[in-house]
């Protein structure tokens, strides 16, 4: 790691905050028994009024095919999604969240805010709208996006 601790440059400086602002949250969400990528499911779910299939899920999420497949396995064994097939094609299968999916949507959603709150602390409000502006600017920028949100 000392190699790491002279760099400075953009993308160093980037990725590094990410790694541990990351770290933060992968930490916190274990205590409720699901991944990140458990909880941004259960949040497009929960925010979502319009049935979603699999495939559209997985489009929006940026995930594919086998990494969705295998979240929702997870989240439907611990009772938190269920996949329902569609009524006019039931080979497509419309996942759920369940009221207990739903619950811990809420409570891990508001331990996750908490320890992004701790991060915030460090900057004035308007600091704080500078990096947000800025890194929706860099996220929204033109150009490919690779990988999912997660």
């Amino acid at each position: 790691m000392a190699a790491c601790v002279e760099k400075w440059d953009f993308n160093w400086l980037l990725h590094r905050a990410a790694q541990r602002v990351g770290a933060a949250f992968a930490d916190e969400i274990t205590k409720f028994g699901i991944s990140l990528r458990g909880q941004l499911v259960l949040n497009a779910l929960a925010s979502d009024e319009a049935a979603r299939t699999q495939l559209k899920l997985g489009a929006m999420l940026g995930l594919d095919k086998t990494t969705l497949m295998s979240e929702l396995d997870k989240l439907e064994r611990a009772g938190l999604v269920m996949r329902v097939p569609d009524p006019s094609d039931r080979r497509v299968r419309t996942p759920v969240i369940t009221d207990k999916g739903r619950e811990l949507q809420q409570q891990a959603g508001a331990a996750l805010a908490e320890v992004e709150r701790g991060f915030r602390t460090r900057f004035t409000d308007q600091e704080m709208a500078v990096i947000r502006k800025a890194l929706g600017d860099l996220a929204n920028g033109e150009g490919p996006m690779h990988g999912s949100c997660i």
